[in-house]
């Protein structure tokens, strides 16, 4: 039998299904969210673990564009066994992703977004003048122009929304960055009449105060939460991946090398490794190069001595307690314990129980590295250039 071909760095939904890729159903994503319903949810998760394929779904599955070919997509996915099918191809979509916004200033940055966002405007024959003022209100603005055309509310995707703040930091043009990002999410998401719901990915929840400021519609479900667990993969999904490419065999080694994520109550794989081994048949770190990991290495630079005796006691295979943040505030990251809370939210490390502080209330959380891939990555990309190979 001639096994399906491995979406190996494809990720839009309709080109999986039209290619008979092998496709993992994370379908019932849809359901949970329109259980839940609120105006504005953000779902912050590491880097390659599903995030822009599930917002691909997402708008697939409500585009009115194309709606009775989208419907087709679904056919022998979970979501079919819901009530939800009624929702399918029911609204006008805003789908941008900010993933590729990485430039080293902030011109460039608002050419590129100017780009994007003409682009959706081009779908419907129009021109988005640049002004400030309009890249600022474009996506309020786009939400009107849908609204008369169907007489319906928009859903509005946003994914990986917080890569032009974490470069701008990164590039030394974040205080214009964060004004403007400001501004135009607050246009599209608070108050916005045409608005039915929106849906935004990212790593990191970027504080409240920082970029959603007066955003009191907004649900946050990051890894330490236990709903809208569609990221990653289960250990009943890889099992079945593994016996469909008959290297069942292997499971404990794959366990070993991209397991160990906790997200929620849930434990998950690395889908992005998994999906490469199960390719080449080869155990390696294949996550681990899919990213310039600026802002870690510039916490890490500062070298502080504890923080490399804790990092020591992780590579020994022991646990640390730490006060996590949910909220990284760029500002603070002068803050050297801001690293544990953005390499826990960036997948370079993971937790096993939570405790809270009965005096001060905080929540702190055992971390340790997850897995064999991301062990070997810390030794040669961080540990020896940080210390000159002193740890461990």
């Amino acid at each position: 039998m001639v096994k399906k071909k491995l979406p190996v760095g494809i990720d839009d939904f309709k080109e999986i299904i039209d290619n008979n890729y092998y496709l993992i159903d994370k379908s019932l994503l849809i359901d949970e969210l329109l259980n839940k319903k609120s105006k504005v949810t953000l779902l912050p998760r590491p880097r390659r673990f599903g995030k822009t394929l599930n917002m691909s779904m997402l708008n697939y599955f409500f585009n009115v564009e194309n709606k009775k070919v989208n419907k087709e997509l679904f056919n022998g996915l979970d979501i079919l066994n819901t009530d939800k099918m009624v929702y399918q191809g029911e609204y006008p979509v805003i789908y941008i992703s900010l993933k590729d916004i990485k430039v080293n200033n902030w011109e460039l940055c608002l050419n590129k977004l100017h780009l994007l966002i003409q682009a959706e405007y081009s779908k419907y024959g129009i021109i988005l003048e640049r002004k400030r003022e309009n890249q600022e209100t474009s996506l309020l603005e786009l939400s009107r122009i849908l609204y008369e055309k169907h007489n319906k509310k928009v859903i509005i995707l946003i994914d990986e929304y917080d890569t032009p703040l974490v470069t701008a930091h990164s590039q030394g043009y974040y205080d214009e960055a964060i004004f403007f990002f400001r501004n135009f999410l607050s246009a599209a998401l608070k108050g916005n009449p045409y608005l039915e719901f929106a849906v935004l990915t990212g790593i990191l929840r970027v504080a409240k105060e920082s970029i959603f400021s007066g955003l009191n519609n907004l649900t946050v479900s990051t890894i330490l939460d236990n709903d809208f667990n569609y990221f990653g993969l289960t250990e009943n999904e890889v099992e079945k991946a593994l016996k469909y490419y008959n290297l069942d065999y292997e499971l404990e080694e794959v366990k070993k090398w991209y397991n160990g994520y906790t997200f929620g109550e849930k434990l998950v794989y690395n889908p992005w490794s998994l999906i490469n081994f199960l390719n080449k048949n080869k155990l390696d770190a294949y996550w681990i190069n899919t990213s310039d990991n600026a802002l870690i290495k510039q916490l890490l630079a500062k070298n502080d001595k504890k923080v490399f005796e804790e990092l020591e006691l992780i590579f020994k295979d022991e646990v640390i307690w730490e006060t996590i943040s949910e909220n990284i505030i760029f500002d603070d990251l002068n803050n050297i314990n801001t690293i544990w809370s953005l390499m826990l939210f960036s997948g370079y490390l993971t937790y096993e129980k939570m405790r809270v502080s009965s005096i001060t209330g905080l929540k702190s959380y055992s971390l340790k590295i997850p897995n064999q891939e991301i062990k070997s990555f810390f030794r040669q990309s961080f540990i020896e250039t940080y210390t000159k190979g002193d740890v461990y």
